[in-house]
Parts: structure tokens; C-alpha cells; sequence
């Protein structure tokens, strides 16, 4: 089963969070599957100082930076096709709200990145699962008017519903599975989880995206 992972940069500030990306890659390995990671090639909307938080001078690519995570293995997502894959992962981090699309600076009136929402709903319309976590469920909302979760955070569930989503309270090792859209997500780090936390998430996010595949 070939399963597409969407990075959006390498850190939590700016780009995808290493832990929930490193988790969903390990989770497909484990479970049989084999991750193809995919990136935009396009320039992040900043960079991040992860040690001070703060934005610095530097310009990085989302895909060059993406790169650090997959060990070089990574493809444009531009020239990605559905055809070739059995499902479809988002990890999180701002780099979902940042560089896939633009949720962090525009919100509930934010649009997906071109290249980025082609294959996401290529995907969807073959009756193909996609899965999200953390903050990337917005993804999902905007695109697909999709049941999602990103635990409990108030302000970005209200934003999901005008995005046109359905928000669904989860815990951060919990899954929301919206069988008719086939669309899994998970909070993950929304909330002030372990690596062990983020990684179970993780997991039974692959797990139920893989389930879902094989229907």
C-alpha cells in the first residue's frame, strides 16, 4: 500500500512537526505500507528560530526543508498523481497553516495551496482515504467539508465550522474517522502531549487510513 505524506518544512514553528511526521512514517512501515513523501516546492511563508521563537532573515523552500525529514527521499507534489497512491497523510505543525495553506494568517477565509488541494481532492474524488493531524484538519474542512478533529481548542473549532467542516471533540491519542468523506484525523500535539502520546495518535490514524483502504 502506497500511502503519499505531505510535509510542509522541517520544525513545529514553520513547517511539519517532526515527531507527529517521524510517527505517521514509522506507523506506515510497521503496518506494511510504503510512504511516499511529497512536498510543495515553494518558498515557506518564514522561518522560524526554534531556539528563540522568533522569526529570523532566512529563506528557506518547503520542499528543500522537508527533505531533512524524508532522508532526500521526496517528490514535488505538483508532479504527484493520485492513480499512483492508496491514500494520502498530512502530519502537522504550522507548516500546514503556513505553507499548504494559508489558515495562519487568513483563517476561516484561508485557501489552499494550488498544487497542494489538486491532490488532496484527486485523491478524495478516486474514493481514496486522506488523513490529518494537529492543525492540518483545516485542510480538510476547507476542501471537503469534512467531521474532523483538532482536540479541544475552541477558537480553531468555531474556524473549522466556518470553514464548513463538523468539529468532533477528541482526546490527543483519539481518532475522528468521517466514514462517509473518508476522512481520519487526530489531535496529536493540539495538546500538550508526550512523543509517546503523539506517536499513538499517530498510529491509529495510519491504522484507520489503511483500513479504510482496503474497503
Amino acid at each position: 500500500m502506497r500511502i503519499g505524506v505531505v510535509l510542509s518544512g522541517c520544525g513545529v514553528f514553520d513547517g511539519s512537526e517532526i515527531t507527529e511526521a517521524v510517527s505517521v512514517l514509522i506507523a506506515i512501515d510497521q503496518l506494511g505500507g510504503k510512504a511516499v513523501c511529497l512536498a510543495p516546492n515553494i518558498p515557506q511563508m518564514h522561518t522560524i528560530d526554534h531556539l528563540e521563537k522568533k522569526p529570523t532573515a532566512e529563506p528557506r523552500n518547503v520542499m528543500a526543508e522537508s527533505a531533512r525529514i524524508a532522508r532526500g527521499q521526496i517528490s514535488d507534489i505538483e508532479n504527484a498523481n493520485a492513480s499512483d497512491l492508496d491514500a494520502l497523510i498530512f502530519p502537522g505543525g504550522f507548516g500546514a497553516a503556513k505553507n499548504l495553506s494559508n489558515f495562519a494568517s487568513k483563517g476561516d477565509a484561508c485557501e489552499v495551496v494550488p498544487s497542494v488541494a489538486k491532490l488532496a481532492r484527486a485523491v478524495h474524488e478516486a474514493g481514496k482515504p486522506i488523513g490529518f493531524l494537529c492543525i492540518a484538519p483545516v485542510i480538510a474542512a476547507r476542501l471537503f467539508g469534512a467531521t474532523v478533529t483538532i482536540g479541544n481548542d475552541a477558537d480553531t473549532a468555531a474556524a473549522i465550522k466556518k470553514l464548513g467542516g463538523t468539529h468532533v471533540e477528541c482526546g490527543p491519542t483519539e481518532v475522528c474517522v468521517d466514514e462517509a468523506k473518508r476522512i481520519v484525523s487526530t489531535p496529536c500535539y493540539m495538546y500538550d502531549s508526550s512523543p509517546a502520546q503523539a506517536f499513538e495518535g499517530a498510529k491509529k490514524l495510519v491504522e484507520a487510513v489503511m483500513k479504510l483502504a482496503k474497503r
